[in-house]
């Protein structure tokens, strides 16, 4: 009997647990989750590689919505029209927050907002200004970007058309770099709603009918909502850093002189692998960012120089050319582009004055070792003054420094105690001419 309770309560409380389980599980899923995501900066590949991963991973969640935080001036056009596939494609709801204030989704912010099934922004934030511009420095002829801003224009129209937004004023932010205020936005029907936070706007969007792109119809249901933060992982976030003009001239700038401290004194091993790896990272990054290649090279021309200099010994000359095209790679690197995507002109100006000053350090020591005679080996006796011990006639003995010395006289004779001048040396036996100048004795 006592067996048979125990087995009786063994197994009520089993299923206690069950139900326990079964009861959490239904009420997690009950609950809606909403993944966000935060986008800060330039718009380049880490960014939409982070963009379509997070939406990917709210897809498998099956999360209510995905709400990407927006605050970017802009970004190249091929990462941009990855984001935007990826959002249009979505099989979630996807909004678009512009935040926090003071924030704005320019150029290709603007294309990534008006994409979004549901586009927001906070008070005092800003849109628009999506007209194309050069990524490099090369410059494009006017009949070129007449298509390329066409082009976007269309593809604004296209994604407005899709969303049901305004699409006159969504051509206007290409065609006339026309900027909106969130308030315009809203009367311009280019967005949905504005909220203060996200809480108000989670809260705004519950109960949104939104059409995904498989034609399937969803209504929004955020009662009870819970957040889950998507960040950039490890190799996203030190992708994004890198991706940026100024980075990715200072990687470049050290890696070079890294290089050249390797050349310059071989063995070293630790500048000439991180020079290496900085180099590696700043062609990744010149690379994404469409830097001119003309500018790249006049860099590497510039550091080619460097090396010389150390090599060669020009006093200068090899410097100055170098300074010369360091100064003008720098500026050209990416001239056309926008201001986002360009080398701030401090940073040119500090790394050329202190390669500059290193350099020009480094060519006033050699001009002065040049200038000071050997200390060491046997080019020290040369125009010094020895002390005749045994007659030359023209061969005998010197003194010098407590040592005695073969010494051959250029001409005439010298008798012991006189002083000569060393002139050269061929092997032990000294070279000299007579000390005009002294014209003495000197006592033994």
């Amino acid at each position: 009997m006592t067996k048979s309770v125990f087995k009786t309560l063994r197994i009520a409380f089993f299923l206690s647990l069950v139900a326990v389980a079964l009861l959490s599980t239904e009420a997690r899923a009950a609950t809606p989750t909403i993944e966000v995501l935060r986008v800060e900066g330039t718009i380049v590949p880490a960014v939409a590689d982070y963009i379509d991963r997070g939406i990917g991973e709210a897809e498998d969640k099956n999360a209510t919505a995905c709400i990407i935080e927006l605050n970017t001036p802009g970004g190249l056009l091929g990462s941009t029209e990855k984001i935007v596939q990826s959002i249009m494609n979505a099989d979630i709801p996807i909004v678009v927050y512009v935040s926090p204030k003071g924030a704005w989704a320019a150029s290709a912010g603007t294309f990534i907002t008006l994409s979004a099934h549901i586009a927001a922004m906070t008070p005092g934030t800003t849109i628009g200004a999506a007209h194309p511009v050069a990524g490099g420095g090369e410059e494009i002829p006017e009949e070129q970007m007449k298509k390329i801003t066409e082009f976007a224009a269309k593809w604004m129209k296209t994604i407005a058309q899709e969303r049901g937004r305004n699409m006159e004023e969504a051509q206007l932010a290409v065609t006339e770099s026309k900027s909106f205020t969130d308030v315009d936005a809203l009367d311009a029907n280019l967005i949905d709603l504005r909220a203060n936070n996200l809480g108000d706007l989670i809260n705004q969007i519950n109960g949104r009918e939104i059409t995904l792109a498989n034609g399937v119809e969803v209504s929004l249901n955020t009662t009870g909502y819970e957040t889950v933060r998507n960040e950039m992982n490890i190799v996203e976030q030190f992708l994004h850093v890198i991706s940026d003009p100024n980075i990715a001239y200072i990687l470049l700038s050290l890696g070079s002189i890294g290089i050249i401290a390797e050349i310059y004194s071989p063995g070293t091993l630790f500048p000439g692998i991180t020079g290496a790896i900085c180099l590696l990272l700043a062609f990744y990054s010149l690379g994404v960012l469409d830097a001119y290649w003309g500018g790249i090279l006049l860099i590497v021309l510039a550091f080619g120089l460097f090396i010389g200099e150390v090599f060669t010994e020009t006093f200068g000359l090899f410097t100055a050319g170098g300074i010369t095209a360091l100064v003008l790679g720098s500026l050209i690197l990416f001239k056309g582009g926008a201001p986002y995507l360009r080398v701030s002109p401090w940073l040119i100006a500090t790394v050329t004055i202190s390669i500059s000053g290193f350099f020009a350090f480094a060519i006033h020591r050699v001009i002065r070792a040049h200038r000071r005679q050997a200390s060491t080996g046997r080019e020290e006796l040369i125009g010094k003054t020895a002390t005749v011990k045994a007659a030359l006639e023209p061969e005998g003995t010197v003194f010098f420094k407590g040592e005695h010395w073969t010494a051959v006289l250029d001409k005439g004779q010298a008798k012991p105690g006189e002083t000569v001048i060393i002139t050269k040396t061929d092997g032990l036996v000294l070279h000299v001419t007579k000390n005009n100048k002294e014209g003495r004795k000197v006592t033994k």
